[in-house]
């Protein structure tokens, strides 16, 4: 952010950049132009090149946004904020025009993807290892692994949202079909499925796997 920037000239540039993550969740990176970007912002695309200068820099602005944006929501959710329904809602709200601009980037194979994803990994790793109010330290010999599938599986949940949507009869991303879904997330996360013997015996099979060096057979070997 411009140093002495007017309070005028920042609301623009945040509108833009509102309009960009939108324009990029239904476009692509390709696909989203300059000009269209500037037209759903309701700016001149000259206002668009003003603040940002090129479409890459405004796509780089807004994984910085989005990546800030997941980090301040968590913040919020395991200070307390998941029991409060005001909360909820500013949170729904909020987070749409991002949950939508993440399931466009995470299903493309690009840097701005990698990014986001690398980035997520790496902030569930610090509150999964050091524990934060509601929520205790993992339990696990491999912190990082832990955190990588934890953040595979959030976004997953993010990309699939038209199926879950279709599958839980409502919109997960925005409106009745969310409840339903983050009740399920949380049953899923409380529930202990296996059970200690079964536990137990996977953990020694894949540990032995690990230290002999094996793997699963490729197709071309069965």
């Amino acid at each position: 952010m411009a140093r002495g920037a007017r309070p005028e000239d920042l609301t623009g540039r945040a509108r833009i950049r509102d309009a960009a993550l939108l324009e990029f969740a239904e476009h692509g990176a390709k696909g989203a132009t300059i000009r269209g970007i500037a037209k759903a912002a309701g700016v001149s695309p000259a206002l668009v090149q003003h603040h940002f200068g090129t479409k890459e820099a405004l796509r780089r602005a807004c994984d910085g946004h989005v990546i800030e944006s997941i980090r301040e929501i968590k913040r919020d959710a395991l200070a307390g904020g998941m029991g409060s329904p005001d909360f909820l809602s500013i949170a729904m709200r909020t987070a749409r025009p991002i949950q939508l601009y993440l399931a466009r980037t995470l299903a493309d194979d690009s840097e701005a993807a990698r990014t986001l994803f690398d980035d997520a990994v790496k902030f569930s790793e610090e509150v999964l290892g050091q524990g934060t109010p509601g929520m205790a330290k993992a339990e696990t010999d491999d912190l990082h692994a832990y955190a990588a599938v934890m953040t595979a599986i959030s976004f997953g949940v993010i990309v699939l949202n038209e199926h879950l949507s279709r599958a839980l009869g409502g919109d997960v991303l925005l409106g009745d079909g969310y409840p339903r879904l983050a009740l399920a997330m949380i049953d899923v996360l409380d529930d202990r499925l296996l059970t200690p013997e079964l536990v137990e015996q996977t953990r020694r099979a894949l540990k032995t796997m690990i230290a002999e060096g094996l793997r699963p057979p490729a197709e071309e070997d069965r």
